[in-house]
Formats: structure tokens, sequence, C-alpha cells
């Protein structure tokens, strides 16, 4: 069994996913395996990772059902002690797994660990702003806004899928934002403060660019976390003051398209969910 397994999804990105896989055989910390969820890919993805004839990467091609699918399913075949998700447009220092297995062992407390990361933007270095500071400690009130734990940067216990679960497959976006809620209510999360991952973003096959209306999705994370009987308390009132805050901004989006049915629909979600 190795100490880390590493999941990467992907589809249809077969001139980025070298630079991604790269990254992993790179590292110096030598204790992993690589599992490649190819969710459709019609691009000659597989013989790209056939090529590398390395016996610690394992490749699955399923049909398109979303990085969701892919992402749990690279779940059920890993082996390792900690879990981490690599996009496959992202790629990492190539220290990345042997830090992280120090903090780890330093910290025997956490069951989290994220890292900072340096952002590009059509290859030029992108300065982040501090909302983007990555937070530590208790940090459910910080998710809330955004997601403010980037997935191609963490390291996760594999007992805390066992008590949380794994991704929203019925959510087409946002599916890390629902997961950090769920997940940051129960535990700690530890900042390494290093930048070891590193992405490059502002392109059209992005999902955060074909998918519009996000906060949409973010607002079905919410509603799920009341649904989930919520006890009274601070908690509870965060979460509410952040749906409000999100339905009120995508009501007046709607109402801006011309869909005032549908914003109508969110103000009474708001209504239901107000007490």
């Amino acid at each position: 069994m190795p100490f880390f397994s590493v999941i990467i999804p992907t589809y249809n990105r077969r001139a980025l996913l070298t630079k991604a896989v790269d990254s992993v055989r790179e590292q110096t910390y030598p204790d992993w395996e690589l599992i490649i969820i190819d969710d459709g890919s019609n691009d000659g993805t597989g013989q790209l990772i056939a090529n590398y004839n390395d016996s610690r990467i394992r490749y699955t091609h399923q049909s398109n059902q979303g990085v969701s699918k892919a992402r749990n399913e690279g779940l059920k075949q890993a082996q390792g002690k900690y879990i981490c998700f690599l996009d496959s447009d992202d790629w990492w220092n190539k220290d990345k797994l042997s830090i992280g297995y120090q903090y780890i062992n330093q910290n025997p407390r956490y069951k989290i660990f994220h890292t900072q990361e340096i952002w590009y933007r059509g290859g030029k270095l992108l300065r982040q702003k501090n909302k983007h500071r990555k937070p530590h400690g208790s940090i459910f009130p910080a998710c809330l806004p955004l997601c403010c734990v980037s997935i191609s940067t963490v390291l996760i216990h594999r007992s805390v899928f066992t008590r949380i679960g794994t991704f929203d497959e019925a959510l087409p976006a946002c599916e890390d934002y629902d997961f950090w809620l769920r997940v940051c209510r129960e535990y700690p999360v530890f900042l390494i403060d290093k930048p070891l991952t590193l992405k490059d973003g502002g392109r059209p096959d992005q999902l955060s660019q074909r998918i519009k209306g996000l906060d949409k999705y973010r607002i079905t994370a919410l509603v799920k976390l009341l649904n989930n009987k919520l006890p009274p308390g601070k908690e509870k009132n965060l979460v509410r003051e952040e749906l409000r805050k999100k339905i009120n901004i995508y009501a007046k989006g709607c109402v801006k398209r011309n869909r005032p049915r549908e914003a109508r629909d969110y103000l009474a979600l708001l209504e239901k969910y107000a007490t």
C-alpha cells in the first residue's frame, strides 16, 4: 500500500495532461500511486498514458459522467493512506509530497492539509487577492463565501471520506464547494504555507468558464446543509446569511436576464430557509 494515492480526473486534455502526470512522476517522495480517471476523452488520452509504461500509474476510461463521478471512481480504486487530487491542467512542485509527508508526521491530530498555490493566466503570473489566501484551522466560516480550499493542493486521510462521504455526482459544478462545506464543519485544516501547487487558468475548456450561473450550485450546497438539520446557533446563522446573499445576487441576475419566474422561485426558497 502506498502512502499517497494521487487521483487525476481528465476529459480531452491530452495536451495539458503530460505536465500534470510528469509533476507526479518527478516527486522527490517516492511512495505514491497515480490513478487517472478518463471521463470519456476522445483525444488519444489513453495512448498518451500507455506510453509511460509505469507500473505506478493506473488508467481507467469511463463514459462521460462528470468530474465528481471521475473523482469518486478514483477513490474506489485508491489504496493509499492519504488521498491527493490533481486537476489535469494543474501541476505540482517536485517536493509537494515530500513536504506534505513531513507535515503529516509532525501534526498527527490533523487529517487534512492544503498548500498555497501559484496562479498563471495565459502563461503570465497572476497576483492573488487577499481573499484568496489560504486559511488554517477551523475554516468553515471562510468556506461559505467561496471555495477557499483548492482541490489540487490537498492531502486528505482516507478516513475523512468514510465519515463525510464523497463528491456529489448530482452537481455539474461547485462540487468542491459542496464537499468542503461538509468536510470543514467536522475537521480543522492545516495550511502548509508554501506554494507547492501551480495552475494556469482562463481557458475556455475550464468548467468554471463553460458553466454559467455557478451561484445556483452553491445555493444548492447551502440548502443541503440546512436540510441536514444543522443545530441552532452561530454556524446555522452563518449558513442562512450566506444563502441570503447568494440568492439575492442570483435572483437579481435572473431579473436582468429576463428570467422573472426563476427569480421568484429562488426568492421563495430564501423565504423558506430564512428562519
